[in-house]
């Protein structure tokens, strides 16, 4: 038996508005299976909702992934359809949003405007295109609808992120978002760690601002309350509190810039 086409949802728009849009979708596409992801995105955080996209994605079914964190709605920002080399489709808008997924999911094979009025609901806000374009879009898609039918190809615009900084016995990286635990999820890797300062061990100390962090592998390593620097699951450096929250103790958000130093004991 063939299973039922899969249609997940990753919006900033919270349980509301994001039910209105699995609505649509189950109601355009009855034999779907809708599945929200999340509703709980950071309201206008396009890196935040692109990293989740990146990590969670590859773990879900092949199918229509729809996905809007848009706080260009409604501006000449296009919306767009992108099919992926693994074969699935991501609907939402074209700010970046869904690039880092589409690479991960096998790369960008064709990408769509939608602009096809009959593929959209018949009104269309200019301020809740998730309900009015985005969902219709997915729902069409799952039902078999071929993306040409869409409109006009493009090229995805990418997700811009800062590149980290390796200077002389430093390693200058940004804050990309503060997760739900309170960790502040850098744009640096591991091994841009090991580029700046050579291999490090666990158990070794930076600092950042004055403030000493243990380059740990897990929050556990540290004492309750203590700060850590680890790799968290996307495989991005992260700023950690066992049991507690990086980004109340250190007051640090989306965009601002941590540059890390080894600690040498004289």
């Amino acid at each position: 038996m063939t299973p039922p086409p899969y249609l997940s949802i990753t919006t900033d728009f919270g349980a509301a508005y994001t039910g209105i849009c699995a609505g649509v979708a189950a109601r355009l596409a009855p034999a779907a299976r809708v599945q929200v992801l999340s509703d709980e995105v950071s309201k206008y955080a396009v890196v935040e909702g692109a990293l989740l996209l990146e990590q969670a994605l590859p773990h879900l079914p092949v199918g229509v992934h729809l996905a809007v964190v848009d706080p260009g709605v409604g501006t000449p920002r296009h919306p767009i359809a992108v099919r992926t080399g693994r074969g699935d489709f991501l609907v939402g808008p074209d700010n970046g949003l869904l690039v880092p997924a589409a690479e991960a999911l096998g790369g960008v094979a064709e990408a769509r405007i939608l602009e096809n009025p009959e593929l959209r609901l018949p009104a269309v806000s200019s301020t809740f295109h998730g309900r009015d374009v985005f969902a219709p879009a997915a729902a069409h898609l799952a039902n078999g609808v071929p993306l040409g039918e869409f409109g006009t190809a493009l090229r995805p615009r990418p997700l811009e992120i800062p590149e980290p900084v390796l200077g002389k016995g430093e390693l200058g990286t940004v804050v990309l978002y503060p997760d739900d635990f309170g960790s502040l999820v850098l744009g640096a890797t591991p091994r841009d760690l090991a580029a700046a300062f050579g291999p490090l061990e666990h158990g070794t100390e930076l600092e950042f601002a004055g403030i000493r962090v243990c380059w740990a592998a897990t929050f556990g390593d540290v004492p309750e309350g203590e700060p850590l620097l680890f790799a968290d699951s996307s495989g991005r450096l992260a700023l950690g509190v066992n049991l507690g929250s990086a980004a109340t103790r250190f007051g640090l958000s989306a965009g601002r810039t941590v540059t890390l130093r080894v600690i040498r004991e004289s």
